[in-house]
């Protein structure tokens, strides 16, 4: 019996620790040597897998692409196998989260048809140290040095361990061939350029090992700040009178709970988490901690909350 490439196992494995007991797992594939992989370790250990790949719209021959991806998944046994067209032009953000954000709710929306228990996404350990120095770049807190979750609702990252060159390679020993987008080389956007430049500069001044360290820590600060979530969840609730918050309570709050309680409370208001920012948190905490009569803070969906009688309150 041959033995199985390292590569092959590798990706295979975490696969299979990752897919739920029972129900239909899809995988999203694009064609890329990542998602190519992970569809064909879902292939071969999972039991009701189907497929979906997602046309952008956005490339020359991206419709034949994501026609071709399909035809490759139905030849190889997945089922159901979908393709969802979807329009970035329009949406809020760049173009890299205009056709993040139409791509997730495009698989959402098929894997709400398909009665689906799970979507496996290909993301590496590669990916999520790109996130991570990103993160650090836009001088993000714990959630953006948290990098990418494991899980999210009904979407799995299985491959959050392993390397993209393993999946090259699991692809190679498998006579899988990789589509290489072109913008994941084009130095227009910025993961491109971590990607192609900051990321190898770093192994290259501190070693290869700076890759797995940057996704361990990563994993470590979700963890921690997992914990801290669910503190100032208890604490959101002990703080609540009436329509807003008790000052008194809210001061007593170490600083990491009391920010997470705002940013909590902005949300139950109505306000966006995408525009949500630091900036309009620390605007609340002003309320708190530097309270010298300033009027009320403005927070995205058209949102105020003022500080009345010894509470943060919504007004109009």
């Amino acid at each position: 019996m041959a033995r199985i490439p390292a590569a092959v196992a590798a990706v295979r494995l975490a696969v299979r620790r990752s897919l739920p007991a029972d129900g239909l797992v899809l995988v999203a594939c694009s064609g890329g040597a990542d998602s190519l992989a992970l569809a064909a370790a879902a292939r071969f250990v999972g039991h009701a897998v189907g497929l979906v790949t997602v046309d952008h719209g956005l490339q020359d021959g991206s419709a034949a692409r994501a026609s071709g991806v399909a035809d490759w998944a139905r030849s190889v046994g997945f089922d159901p196998v979908e393709i969802a067209t979807v329009a970035v032009a329009g949406r809020p953000g760049g173009p890299e989260a205009a056709a993040r954000s139409a791509r997730y709710e495009a698989l959402s929306a098929v894997a709400a048809t398909c009665g689906a228990a799970a979507v496996l996404l290909g993301h590496t350990r590669d990916d999520q140290a790109e996130t991570v120095l990103l993160a650090l770049a836009r001088g993000a807190g714990p959630r953006g040095l948290a990098g990418m979750p494991y899980r999210k609702g009904i979407f799995l990252r299985p491959l959050l361990d392993v390397s993209r060159a393993d999946t090259r390679k699991a692809c190679a020993a498998q006579g899988l061939v990789p589509w290489d987008d072109p913008h994941n080389v084009d130095p227009a956007f910025a993961r491109s350029r971590v990607r192609g430049a900051a990321l190898p500069a770093l192994v290259e001044a501190l070693g290869p090992a700076v890759v797995a360290n940057l996704a361990r820590s990563a994993g470590q600060i979700a963890a921690d700040s997992a914990a801290l979530d669910r503190l100032a969840r208890s604490a959101l609730l002990s703080a609540y009178e009436s329509n807003g918050l008790r000052i008194s309570d809210l001061s007593e709050m170490v600083d990491a709970i009391r920010t997470r309680v705002l940013h909590a409370w902005a949300k139950e208001l109505g306000a966006s988490g995408a525009a949500l920012s630091h900036r309009h948190v620390q605007a609340l905490d002003a309320l708190i901690t530097d309270w010298h009569g300033q009027g009320p803070v403005h927070l995205p969906g058209g949102i105020r909350v003022a500080r009345e009688r010894g509470r943060l309150v919504r007004v109009p």
